[in-house]
């Protein structure tokens, strides 16, 4: 029986799809933009805050969330006695893991605010 040439095409554009697939994600292969400075500020964390939490943490808060990160009071606060840094570290699925419904944060945000918290957080 004669193989069509459409036949080795499906089955080498298989074998590219299926040998092609990888399990890193994209935290694994993500180069860091920036390193972290040396001393870190609130400014520094000012934009992962903005961009993953204020969805629901504004003022006023929104889809039961029980503060306003809205400003650098309000986040330093969370880190002291709301347990912010705990909350940003569990694992995906594990209840009680921010933001609420979302990815992870990338682990070099969560070091970042770690060492803001280690820096004394610094206001700017």
């Amino acid at each position: 029986m004669k193989k069509h040439p459409i036949f080795y095409l499906i089955m080498t554009l298989g074998f590219i799809f299926v040998t092609s697939c990888s399990q890193s994600t994209y935290d694994d292969i993500e180069a860091d933009d920036e390193p972290i400075p040396d001393v870190v500020t609130y400014l520094d964390i000012k934009p992962a805050i903005d961009n993953n939490c204020l969805n629901c943490h504004s003022n006023p808060p929104q889809n039961g969330a029980p503060m306003s990160l809205m400003n650098y009071d309000n986040v330093v606060e969370a880190v002291l006695n709301r347990e912010l840094l705990d909350r940003i570290s569990r694992n995906e699925g594990e209840d009680g893991m921010m933001p609420l419904g979302g990815a992870r944060l990338p682990q070099a945000t969560i070091d970042l605010i770690f060492q803001w918290e280690e820096d004394g957080l610094l206001e700017n």
